[in-house]
Parts: C-alpha cells; sequence; structure tokens
C-alpha cells in the first residue's frame, strides 16, 4: 500500500454527508462550522463565490472547479457576497427529489458536495498539512475528477437501488483523487510527508517504512531504497519531511500502534514485537515520548481531552506538517 493510502486508511475518513444543490438567480449561503471535517465540492454547472472564515480573499468558482476545505471552517457560497445568507440548514432541511435541493427554482448553477469526518485522534496529521482551500481547477484536475462527479449528480438526482452506497464511493473516490492531485501539483511547496511524496527519492524511503515498520531500518538501508548516499539521504530526507529518517519512522509506529490499542484487543505484547520493539519496556518508553501518556492508558481511553489537545501540539509535527 502507498503511503497516501496508508495514512487515509489509519484515519479512516467517513463520509457522513452528500448532496447536491441547484439555484438560480440570486443567492447567497451561509455553511457552518463543518466540526472538524473536510468539506469537498465541485461545480457541475454556472459559478460562484466561495468565502471561508479567516481567508482574506474570497475565490471565484465556476464550471468544472472542484475544492477541498480541510480546516473545517464556516463558508459562504453566494452569486454576491454582499447579499445576506441564508443559513444552511434552512435550504438543505427541505423536501427535495432525491438528494438534490433547489433554489429559487432554477438551474443556473449546480454543486454536488460531500462533508467527511476523520476517526482517531490522529487527523492532525493530514489537516495541519493541507491549507484552508484546496482548489482544482486546471484542465487536467477538471478531466480527472469529471466522471466521478457527473455520477455522483447523477446517482444523488435518481435514487435507485443501491444509490446511497454507490455515492459513498464516489464520494471517497473524489477526496482520495482531489488529494493526488493537489499532490501532484509542483507549484506547491512545503515540508513534511505529504508534500515529500512528490519527490520519487523520498517517497520510495518512506513507502518502506510504511511497508514494514517492524523491520530493524538503519540510514543506510532506507537511503539504499532511494538510491542516495547515506549523508545526502539524511540532508534531504530532514529538508524535505522536516524531522530525520528514524524519528519519522518511530512516529509512524507509534500512530499504527495507537491505532490498533483504539480499534482491537491485541495486547502490547502482541503490538510491541510487530513494530520492531524487542521488548514491551522498550515500546512503552517510546510511545510515552512521542504519545504523551502510557500505552494502557491510551488503550483505556484515560488520555484526557485537555492533555490530548495539549500534547497535540508537540506530537508528529513533521507528520502533522
Amino acid at each position: 500500500m502507498d503511503p497516501l493510502s496508508n495514512v487515509l486508511s489509519l484515519l479512516k475518513p467517513q463520509n457522513y454527508l452528500s448532496a447536491g444543490m441547484e439555484a438560480g438567480g440570486a443567492w447567497a449561503i451561509q455553511f457552518p462550522d463543518q466540526q472538524g471535517g473536510i468539506k469537498c465540492g465541485a461545480v457541475v454547472s454556472g459559478e460562484c463565490w466561495l468565502s471561508v472564515d479567516g481567508v482574506p480573499d474570497p475565490v471565484r468558482l465556476h464550471a468544472g472547479d472542484s475544492f477541498l476545505l480541510p480546516s473545517g471552517r464556516p463558508f459562504r457560497l453566494a452569486t454576491d457576497l454582499a447579499l445576506e445568507p441564508v443559513p444552511a440548514s434552512t435550504i438543505f432541511s427541505r423536501q427535495r427529489k432525491g438528494s438534490i435541493v433547489s433554489l429559487n427554482g432554477g438551474s443556473d448553477f449546480s454543486l454536488v458536495s460531500s462533508r467527511f469526518g476523520l476517526a482517531g485522534n490522529h487527523a492532525d496529521i493530514l489537516l495541519r498539512m493541507l491549507p484552508p482551500i484546496v482548489l482544482l481547477r486546471d484542465e487536467a484536475s477538471q478531466r480527472a475528477l469529471r466522471w466521478a462527479v457527473e455520477q455522483m449528480m447523477q446517482e444523488l438526482r435518481s435514487q435507485q437501488p443501491g444509490g446511497f452506497l454507490i455515492v459513498q464511493h464516489l464520494a471517497h473516490m473524489i477526496l482520495v483523487q482531489a488529494l493526488r492531485l493537489h499532490l501532484a501539483d509542483r507549484s506547491r511547496t512545503g515540508v513534511g510527508w505529504l508534500f515529500a511524496l512528490a519527490d520519487r527519492q523520498m517517497s520510495m524511503a518512506i513507502a518502506a517504512m510504511h511497508d514494514d515498520p517492524a523491520r530493524r531500518w538503519t540510514l543506510q538501508a532506507l537511503a539504499t531504497r532511494a538510491g542516495m548516499s547515506r549523508s545526502t539521504f539524511a540532508q534531504k530526507f530532514k529538508e524535505t519531511v522536516g524531522t530525520s529518517p528514524m524519528d519519522y519512522l518511530s512516529q509512524w509506529r507509534m500512530l499504527l500502534a495507537g491505532d490498533r490499542l483504539e480499534n482491537s484487543r491485541d495486547p502490547i505484547s502482541v503490538i510491541a514485537p510487530s513494530l520492531g520493539y524487542e521488548s514491551e519496556a522498550a515500546f512503552s518508553t517510546a510511545f510515552k515520548r512521542i504519545m504523551g501518556c502510557s500505552p494502557r492508558q491510551y488503550g483505556r481511553n484515560r488520555y484526557p481531552a485537555a492533555d490530548a489537545q495539549a500534547a497535540n501540539t508537540n506530537r508528529f509535527g513533521p507528520l502533522a506538517g
């Protein structure tokens, strides 16, 4: 499994809502806080403004444009941002044909959108890596997403048997494709695991660690995987990912350990060796250093929310961006 798939599988994105909207004339809709979720949308026809709280410049969306809003902030869609907005709850709670909302009885504009929540305590490893607005509007991106977007609109409109499941799969496809296209945009630069995946050599090293986290990796072995000298690899990894390869490996192991402690009944005696630790004591020491609590505390859900929030500012710096 490739590193992006690894991370998304760990975060288990769940599509909580998919819907379509058609509108005519002048309109403005205010959407509330997304409760830590990712909003994903695509304009099928027409155009409108997108304004996200805390982002100074609104974006003009045109037919074919897709966007991700990873910050979960409130946002507004409107033909004119000077209009008084209507709360989204008053629009999307109306009775409608299929899962398509009709506003002002017109079809000058249409859009499909989905909202995803991320499972576990580590959503920040993805969300902090992304800007408040990820906009995909070049021709290649539009071609890559067009089929899934048009198919979703058709499924939302027709309410065929099995349609709910198809929409769920299409929503996940659009999310992953949008992240892939964002990753492939060479004009975007930054430090962190997501940006490193755009580099072939760094991606090979990260994939090796993800594929076999229990292996006793050495700097030389990872450098060989990347086809680089040991010193050049260590320097480039630090510059690209933001941490040393060995620290990255330890952090990835602890993410996997945390997921298993949350979602399985595996004892520490099983988890520790499966992630490359020869003893429970060594594993527990590493876990507490990185996660901020002992494995047993974590597994029993005794991790206080306030402490978790404070620890998140120190955890997974490179993984979180």
